[in-house]
């Protein structure tokens, strides 16, 4: 007999730190919810967070969230509706703080809770010595690096589940901030209370798991950076996304009605997809089997997420450190009109003969020529290319002013029609991110509510990282070749790929992912033989030379999640890369032209269409 509970009703409203401020205000009036959350951290805003503390020891939050807050609490009270939201960031305890002022000067009666323990930074020379940090990614010690770069770490964070977000709301809060949490905590937490899971609820939990992945972007999953936006109505100012999360960890992801956007398999498949690293997601509360995950697409901004299999948490914690790692500088050259590819030369010999000791002179920069310019401009702008160089080093002096200014200083002297375009910068800080994992026995998580203090235990059944499961699964509905069949016979066109795949990119720490996916079964057989490392390699070009490249059917999906190890050198805050978070390389590899099927193009005319 099927479960009759109602659902949570839990919404988002923040996708990262500078998210639309009036979402909090349309989420609470534009119809029922249960649950107000919302998504401000990524291991740079940490980063951002803790440089603005160690300014001012009473920063280190997210302002904006107090500040919608101020608009919306007296009416979520009023409506019986909790807020949870990571707004803590570096300094939840001071977060709760300026909210207890909020409900004080609005006469607001609300119990305002807060969780921490996340911060390990104060732990952490204990910690590395009996535990050597190695880099998560690339097996790298900590020390090394520290010794290397001459610095400290200035933040290490653990991703802490969302019991302490149940163990709060249990003990009556209506409003829970926390520091560092896994994104999905943040649905995982009020579902768990609010149906009473156990720790060892592993399905239903890795079922929250999947629609806090989907909820955590915001927008991102009722059409906002879709590849086939074109078929997406109102765009313009799309809705925030809803998660129903059922007794059974199921949910059905939708948007308050009216609202701009679409909620489709096809936009949460694309969600879905974003910054995974395998078949599997591991997460602080369970582990989450993706080959495992159904969607259906019940219509009206209606899509069902079912059938999600769930495994325990990992043995150890992922701690985010950061650590300074010296400064960057960029200025970028206008070229405009003929002998494009002379005047960068110009430009680039002129630059590194003025700047003290060359391009050696600095530990690393790059150079990228970008051509806009057509063979026979109509206008001005159309004759125009760009020259960007991107300088780095651990001595500000040598990428700062000195640096734009030299840049500045070749303006009358140099090619013909020099301009640039901005004035001479100053160099900005670079951050080092580094991920580890430590024994959960090194961690804290604890929650203070209502003058109390509750410290959650670290998780209680923990296995060792799942392998990976489903990669042999037949391709759903059967038609035409597996995926695992050969296609070399099939008559073909060439067509730039994103004629039948769509894709959505990101980074995850020094790594860049992209995930792949089309509408039909056919086409998922063909995308899944297609898409191999080698290709994707050669597709994306000179920039993946040596690196390592992984790519993991997901065929319930009709998905292929690809990572590209290391694109990202030491993550957005250390990049020289102009596109420093690859969001546009999944729609670089969808311009790329490819041969396809033939029947497969006529099957997705365009790819205008929503898959599935």
């Amino acid at each position: 007999m099927a479960d009759s509970t109602p659902p949570l009703r839990i919404a988002n409203c923040s996708g990262f730190f500078g998210d639309r401020h009036a979402a909090a205000a349309e989420m609470v009036t534009g119809g029922p919810i249960d649950v107000l959350t919302g998504d401000w951290l990524a291991e740079l805003t940490m980063l951002i967070l803790a440089r603005q503390r160690s300014r001012s020891p009473d920063a280190g939050y997210a302002r904006t969230f107090v500040d919608q807050m101020a608009e919306v609490l007296g009416t979520c009270v009023e409506k019986g509706i909790r807020v949870v939201a990571n707004a803590g960031g570096q300094n939840p305890a001071g977060c709760a703080a300026a909210l207890e002022q909020l409900c004080a000067t609005q006469g607001i009666a609300a119990t305002v809770a807060w969780v921490h323990g996340d911060d390990l930074l104060g732990d952490l020379d204990a910690i590395r010595a009996s535990h050597p940090l190695l880099n998560a990614d690339t097996n790298e010690p900590l020390d090394d690096t520290l010794d290397a770069l001459g610095v400290e770490p200035v933040t290490a964070n653990a991703y802490l589940g969302g019991w302490g977000i149940a163990a709060a709301l249990g003990a009556g809060a209506d409003v829970v901030v926390t520091g560092r949490i896994t994104d999905a905590a943040l649905v995982v937490g009020p579902a768990a209370w609010h149906f009473g899971w156990s720790r060892t609820d592993f399905d239903a939990i890795a079922g929250a798991i999947v629609a806090g992945h989907v909820i955590e972007c915001g927008t991102q999953c009722t059409g906002g950076n879709y590849a086939f936006f074109t078929g997406v109505p109102g765009l313009e100012h799309p809705g925030f996304p809803i998660a129903e999360v059922h007794a059974d960890g199921s949910s059905v992801i939708t948007k308050h009605p009216g609202t701009g956007g679409a909620v489709t398999a096809g936009t949460v498949t694309a969600q879905l997809l974003y910054e995974i690293q395998g078949p599997w997601y591991a997460n602080a509360d369970a582990c989450v089997d993706l080959t495992s995950i159904h969607l259906t697409d019940e219509g009206n901004d209606r899509v069902r997420i079912h059938a999600v299999r769930g495994a325990p948490p990992p043995e150890t914690a992922k701690v985010a450190v950061n650590t300074d790692g010296g400064w960057r500088n960029a200025m970028t050259f206008v070229l405009t009109g003929p002998d494009i590819d002379a005047k960068a030369a110009l430009a680039e010999r002129t630059l590194w003969a003025q700047l003290p000791g060359g391009r050696d002179g600095v530990d690393a920069a790059q150079v990228d020529l970008l051509r806009f310019d057509a063979t026979d401009p109509a206008t001005n702008t159309s004759a125009v290319a760009l020259l960007r160089v991107a300088v780095a080093d651990r001595d500000r002096q040598r990428v700062g002013r000195g640096f734009s200014n030299t840049v500045t200083a070749m303006l009358l002297g140099s090619y013909p029609g020099m301009f640039t375009t901005t004035p001479p910068t100053d160099a900005s800080p670079v951050g080092v991110y580094w991920p580890v994992l430590v024994p959960w026995s090194v961690t804290r998580h604890l929650v203070e509510v209502g003058g109390a203090s509750i410290a959650i235990d670290p998780p209680p059944d923990t296995a060792p990282f799942p392998p990976a499961t489903g990669a042999g699964d037949p391709v759903p509905g059967g038609g035409g070749p597996g995926w695992d069949a050969g296609w070399e016979g099939e008559p073909t066109v060439e067509v730039p790929l994103g004629a039948v795949v769509g894709a959505r990119s990101g980074d995850k720490g020094g790594n860049a992912n992209i995930g792949l996916w089309v509408g039909s079964d056919d086409a998922f057989g063909w995308l899944a033989w297609f898409a191999t490392p080698e290709r994707i390699r050669s597709l994306i070009g000179s920039e993946a030379d040596g690196l390592n490249v992984a790519c993991h059917p997901l065929a319930n999906l009709r998905a292929v999640n690809v990572v590209v190890e290391g694109l990202l050198g030491r993550g957005v805050a250390a990049t020289l890369r102009l596109d420093a978070q690859a969001k546009g390389l999944g729609e670089f590899l969808r311009a790329r032209h490819v041969d396809v099927p033939t029947r497969l193009v006529d099957t997705h005319p365009g790819g205008r269409q929503l898959p599935r």
